[in-house]
Parts: C-alpha cells; structure tokens; sequence
C-alpha cells in the first residue's frame, strides 16, 4: 500500500452525518459500518476539524422533484411489497429511512461547498442504481440526479458532468437524467457486471473483465478531458466507487491499491487544471476487511487533501 508523506490539506471542506452508520448486520454484503468507519479513518489522517459540514436530516419532501413521491412515501412508511425490498436488498428500518432520505442532502451540499472552493467530498453517496420508482441495488434514492437537479433548476450551475467511476453502471443516473439537456452521464464501469439490463447514458463505456491499472486509467484520463472540453460542464459529480478494486467482493476489474489512487489523483488534478469545481462521492465497495474497506474509500478524500 503506497503510504503519503506529502502534506494534506486540513481545510479541504467534508460532509457527513452520524445516522449514515447505524447498528446493523455484519454478515451482510452491504458494510453498513463503512461510513462511520470512513469519517474515522479521515479523522485518523488529522482531516477533521471545522472544514466537517453536517447536512440536515431529510425526509421525502424534498426528493419529490427527482423521484415518484408515491414510491417515495411507501419506502418511508415501510409499504413497499417484498419484491420490491428485495430488489434494494436491505432490510427496512426507522435508521436506513434517516440515513437514506439524509444522504442526498449531503451530496447537494457538497456540490454546493465545491462551487464555493473548488473541491469538497462527501463521506458517502453514490446511489446511482436508484431509478425514479424504485430502488435497486442497495439505492434507494438517486443522490446525483437529485444533487445535479437541483442545482440547476436554482440556477447555481447551467450544466453539470456526472462521472461515474464506480464498477457498476450507473443505470438509475442514466434512466433518471435521460432527457435532462443540461445534465451528461458518462459511466465507466465493467460491461459484464451488474447491473444485466444497462441504461443507455449520454456516454457509457464498458470495460471487459480483468482490466488492468496502465490501460484503465488510460481510458479515465482520455475520456474525462475530451467531456471537460466538449460538455464544459460548471461542475463535476464525480463518483470514486472503489470497487474496481482486483480484491473486490463484486468487482471483476484487476485495478491495483496504487491505481485506485493514481485515478483519483488524475481526476481531481484534470478537474483542478481546467478550472471546474468537483464534488466527490464514494460510490460502491465491498470487503469483508470493513477496516480495509474504510481505507479504501478514504483514498479519494487524501487524494484531494494532497491537490
């Protein structure tokens, strides 16, 4: 593991919120610990202090203007069938629906900390498999397309990017923004993983199996300044997934430690040198090793503390 000796900066703006993490299985697929395990693993990197942002708690209202608003009202007072909960693939609960309806917010605010100072991360976010009536895949409500909306129709950005590095596509991005002039989605993920039935975004790439570090981050380096030029976005939502990692429980990609790191580095740098602010989200990761996990998802954090 490549260990930094550079200085970080500690006033790179963060978000977060207690109720991300709560008491939870941890058998399961999903590491429910991963973000306070996160937010700790920062701490220990001495990135915590007044630069940690709080979002407020959320409740349906206020992602009526992305999603259903029937659906959204069902998942909150636990109405939703069994086929429908085991689409999501988390059992319901009084914390999830916090967690869940709080997130968004956070990724809205730290879009909106980035306009202000050019980059700044959430300690969470991602949940690009939400579609607008239904959950999928661990997501239950699109934070991006919510997030890129919103902004928008506030009239804080004209046109936004979202990048999505995660090793899934992200099919409820693509589905949810597909008319959206003013939003582009580019997904590069691996084309034989979830999710089986893809959703065209405004630019998809699908990697084959095993790829390794040198020709990946070629692909991200080529890709992100051809749409930085072409689409001349006001804002990057950029999705760092980090399972794309080669020990990944669901990832199929043999990305190395240092190409995890060598991506994120090259994407936020591109961002900086062209000038448009970035927000980042941590996408999907799965480990058995929740600790290892953490450190894997705080890789995109010290990445931007080094910029």
């Amino acid at each position: 593991m490549y260990i930094n000796r550079q200085p970080l900066n500690t006033r790179l703006p963060l978000m977060y919120h207690p109720n991300y993490s709560f008491s939870f299985d941890p058998n399961h697929r999903f590491v429910m610990s991963k973000f306070a395990n996160l937010y700790q693993q920062v701490k220990a990197l001495g990135l915590i202090g007044d630069n940690l942002y709080q979002p407020p708690l959320g409740s349906p209202e206020a992602l009526e203007t992305v999603h259903c608003d029937t659906y959204l009202w069902d998942l909150w007072r636990n109405q939703l069938d069994d086929k429908a909960m085991r689409r999501i693939g988390l059992p319901w609960s009084e914390q999830l629906m916090a967690r869940t309806f709080t997130a968004p917010l956070g990724t809205l605010k730290t879009a909106e900390l980035a306009l202000q100072n050019g980059i700044a991360c959430h300690l969470a976010g991602g949940t690009h498999h939400a579609h607008y009536d239904f959950g999928s895949g661990y997501c239950m409500v699109n934070d991006l397309a919510f997030t890129a909306t919103t902004l928008i129709e506030q009239g804080k950005v004209n046109n936004v990017l979202i990048f999505d590095l995660d090793v899934h596509q992200g099919d409820g991005t693509a589905a949810m923004l597909k008319h959206h002039p003013y939003v582009f989605t580019c997904s590069i993920h691996c084309e034989k993983n979830f999710p089986f039935r893809k959703h065209q975004s405004d630019l998809d790439i699908g990697l084959a199996n095993n790829l390794k570090d040198a020709q990946y981050l070629s692909i991200v380096a080529d890709t992100l300044k051809g749409l930085l030029s072409d689409v001349n976005p006001d804002l990057v939502l950029y999705d760092a997934g980090v399972d794309i990692w080669e020990h990944d429980g669901l990832g199929k990609l043999d990305i190395s430690w240092r190409g995890l790191e060598q991506r994120d580095a090259q994407v936020l740098k591109t961002c900086q040198q062209a000038g448009i602010p970035v927000a980042t989200v941590i996408g999907g990761g799965y480990d058995k090793d929740h600790l290892r996990l953490a450190q894997r998802h705080a890789i995109v954090v010290e990445q931007a503390a080094l910029l």
